[in-house]
């Protein structure tokens, strides 16, 4: 029990944090007969609440039309952690690195033209942030053919892992063994580890990372 609550995002701010950096969300509704669908969606994280579009027809809109309680879940891995970093024998010792935030809370198709619009501008102004784009408006036709999903959270969690359960010693130990593996996401797996790079050595800066 020790070892979870160490686990847990306490920063509100780090976890919209998070939300905002990250392309892909999962949405889970319950489908008509019982069994939950998992739907990977581009979304936005605007005033408390999730939103995403979609085509006015699908499993999920009539998923959420007949019961609004749904799952929203956004992950990042950020390295694995192979089992030979603590023993060259024994699997089980196989882990991964990553952040993740789960939220529970009730969806509602938006249809006040003028929210709809706020969230698809906000969802253009996430993945588009060069521009080259004119504003949407509550006067375009798009809208009657593009619905808009919003998760209205009641918990929202965050867990993390990134060593933080480690000693100092083991901590320094598996950065500059992540550093020698050098996988495609090694350096930005240490910088949030706290850890720089000093003369091909890893280097902890600071602990207070999340």
């Amino acid at each position: 029990m020790q070892l979870v609550g160490k686990l847990i995002i306490k920063s509100k701010n780090k976890i919209i944090e998070f939300l905002n950096e990250e392309a892909t969300g999962r949405i889970a509704s319950i489908d008509e007969n019982g069994f939950p669908q998992i739907i990977p969606m581009n979304f936005v994280f605007l005033e408390d609440m999730i939103y995403m579009h979609s085509h006015v027809r699908g499993e999920k809109i009539d998923n959420i039309k007949r019961d609004s309680k749904v799952g929203f879940e956004v992950d990042r891995n950020l390295e694995f952690l192979p089992s030979y970093f603590s023993d060259p024998d024994d699997a089980s010792l196989a882990d991964t690195f990553y952040i993740s935030v789960v939220i529970k809370g009730n969806a509602k198709i938006v249809e006040d033209k003028d929210e709809k619009v706020h969230a698809l501008n906000g969802l253009m102004k996430k993945y588009q942030p060069e521009g080259g784009y004119l504003p949407m408006t509550s006067d375009m036709g798009v809208l009657e053919h593009t619905a808009v999903i919003k998760v209205i959270p009641k918990e929202m969690n965050g867990k993390y892992k990134i060593g933080q359960n480690m000693s100092k010693k083991d901590k320094i130990d598996i950065a500059n063994k992540i550093l020698e593996k050098n996988s495609s996401t090694a350096r930005e797996t240490l910088e949030i580890m706290g850890f720089g790079i000093e003369e091909g050595k890893a280097v902890l800066k600071t602990d207070e990372v999340w």
